[in-house]
């Protein structure tokens, strides 16, 4: 990318945050939609990729079923931009109101025992949502870490707009972050970290829907190395203004083999839950950049390609 291209997105980014923010809610939902339906109709390769990943989530599917389910996708993806535009001119109110999770219990009771609790999450609905929604519901801050992105001055925003909503954001990179995540968490802390999509090409190797994909090892060691608990979470939109979540089942660690060989039983498990909940809501899950080893070119490890990115 260069200097003018970065100038160029940070400015753009720039005015969302500065002007969507101001926009009344039905009018930000209809803008989005629109955005959506024209980005749909041009089919560019965010499109084509959404698309071709759909088809690994749904290999049944025909041609017509798949351009469907992209626009929906497409304009899910960009309710999250809408929302996430929102977010820091919403009362926290809104907030309570903006989200409603299934066995919460999972969290709330790892919380209370003091261990330490990860929270791992696809690329489903709204994360930022979420996460407000647990600093401002639950009264909980939370620990994660963000990708770093070009130009700086866009990663400066993502981190200011992170941690205007309660969140301490540690940069992906420099090797400092694991550490202190694992402090946290030894605290009775809260980490959470968006975990579907590997950012170093040196994750674990998993089955996802039928074929071979790598998703970042993090959870699974820290959640090893701290005793906290490790909790897969998935989210979906409906068709009301409420986002939808749920918390699953802890994922243990197996009392048996090496520290890798524990972390890839742990990280397969998580696989496994993002699966069902993907499946669930295929139109809500975000992956417009290739995942599967099969779409990879060899020696390319998948960086800086979404601005959103979470933690791994």
């Amino acid at each position: 990318m260069t200097s003018l291209q970065e100038r160029l997105t940070d400015g753009l980014y720039g005015l969302g945050w500065g002007t969507v923010k101001a926009l009344p809610e039905p009018v930000a939902t209809r803008l989005g939609r629109t955005i959506a339906d024209a980005a749909w109709r041009q089919r560019g390769k965010g499109v084509q990729r959404l698309e071709s990943n759909y088809a690994r989530v749904l290999p049944d599917a025909s041609p017509e079923r798949l351009a469907e389910l992209s626009r929906a996708g497409m304009r899910s993806y960009l309710r999250y931009w809408m929302e996430s535009f929102r977010l820091p001119a919403w009362s926290p109110e809104r907030v309570r109101d903006g989200f409603d999770a299934k066995d919460l219990h999972f969290l709330t009771d790892g919380l209370a025992a003091g261990k330490g609790v990860v929270l791992a999450l696809p690329h489903l609905a709204n994360w930022d949502l979420a996460g407000a929604w647990v600093t401002t519901a639950l009264k909980t801050p939370f620990t994660t870490v963000a990708e770093r992105l070009k130009p700086e001055t866009l990663y400066d925003r993502f981190v200011a707009y992170r941690e205007g909503l309660g969140m301490e954001v540690l940069p992906h990179s420099g090797g400092s972050a694991f550490g202190t995540l694992a402090r946290r968490l030894r605290d009775g802390g809260l980490v959470c970290l968006v975990a579907d999509r590997d950012l170093s090409a040196s994750g674990v190797e998993v089955t996802f829907f039928g074929e071979t994909a790598r998703m970042p090892a993090g959870p699974a060691l820290l959640a090893q190395q701290t005793g906290a608990l490790l909790l897969p979470v998935t989210l979906w939109y409906d068709d009301s203004p409420v986002m939808r979540g749920r918390v699953h089942p802890p994922i243990e660690v197996p009392e048996t083999g090496t520290r890798a060989e524990k972390a890839s039983v742990m990280t397969q498990a998580l696989a496994d839950a993002f699966a069902t909940g993907i499946a669930e809501h295929p139109e809500d899950w975000h992956m417009l950049q290739r995942l599967w080893l099969a779409d990879l070119d060899p020696g390319r490890a998948p960086r800086n390609e979404d601005p959103r990115e979470g933690a791994e």
